[in-house]
């Protein structure tokens, strides 16, 4: 059965990134009014970069079993990291995590143990910046992920195969995305085909929709699109969707509408989620 490779420090696995940071990314965001799209994106990629660190850490050694790429496009395509790791097409998880751009200070609340919320200090660290301008050339970020993900699979035909992330909140300006991500998705290692998931960010207030197994209830043609585009859920991440709460099926596709920050986080998290580790 496919998708059931052990990922190990020799047989990493890969997890690619695309986001949209056109000029409307600038807008309120519709389930958090007080929240621009960018902003909300931006710390949803970054607190994921904390979870995989995790992830990989034994001790204080991080492992790399992970090898991560950002790309943004708004008007152009650009490399999502800066600093050291700038136009890198991946980056070993462990590099990841000695490079953040700053460790910022947040406050969270968390449970006092007697049925309250107190407000607690955290450590943030910042790899990734929100970005809002231009126009929408999603098509050509699609073929980007294609030949890394595809120069990645040359490299590592026995790993676990790629998950590709797509973030969005616009109709592409350049152009229908089916036949990128069609080519994109036949793309993959010998456990099988590279992994397409897609996210709808709507300025809208409308009812979140989270790992669908039809266009049942998705709003316009684009939000039904994405879902097309998307891919079916292996079984294992099927479990994970179900152990988070969310219904899931067997033909669930890895898409998203209108999912507010909790079950964005969630989302990516779920879609990130591989094999055991080695």
């Amino acid at each position: 059965m496919a998708y059931t490779a052990e990922i190990n420090r020799s047989k990493p696995t890969a997890f690619f990134f695309l986001i949209d940071q056109s000029g409307s990314m600038d807008d309120p965001w519709g389930v958090d009014s007080g929240k621009r799209k960018c902003d909300a994106v931006s710390d949803a990629i970054n607190r994921l970069l904390s979870t995989l660190v995790l992830r990989c850490a034994k001790g204080e050694d991080v492992r790399d079993y992970f090898q991560i790429g950002v790309v943004g496009y708004g008007g152009a395509i650009r490399s999502g990291f800066s600093g050291r790791l700038a136009n890198r097409q991946f980056v070993p998880i462990s590099e990841v995590a000695d490079n953040p751009l700053r460790v910022e200070q947040r406050v969270r609340k968390v449970d006092d143990g007697v049925g309250g919320l107190v407000e607690t200090a955290i450590r943030f660290p910042v790899w990734f910046e929100p970005y809002a301008n231009g126009n929408t050339p999603m098509t050509a970020a699609i073929e980007e992920a294609r030949r890394a993900v595809q120069a990645w699979c040359e490299l590592y035909p026995l790993s676990y195969p790629p998950a590709i992330i797509n973030i969005s909140d616009g109709e592409p300006t350049d152009g229908s995305p089916i036949a990128a991500s069609d080519a994109l998705k036949q793309v993959g290692t010998n456990d099988g085909k590279s992994l397409f998931f897609n996210i709808h960010i709507s300025g809208s207030a409308k009812r979140p929709i989270e790992f669908p197994d039809a266009q049942i209830g998705l709003p316009d043609e684009f939000a039904q699109r994405l879902y097309e585009m998307s891919s079916v859920l292996p079984p294992r991440l099927v479990d994970e969707a179900r152990r988070e709460g969310f219904s899931a099926s067997e033909r669930s596709r890895g898409f998203a509408f209108n999912a507010d920050l909790r079950s964005l986080v969630q989302f990516l998290d779920i879609g990130t989620r591989t094999a055991d580790l080695r």
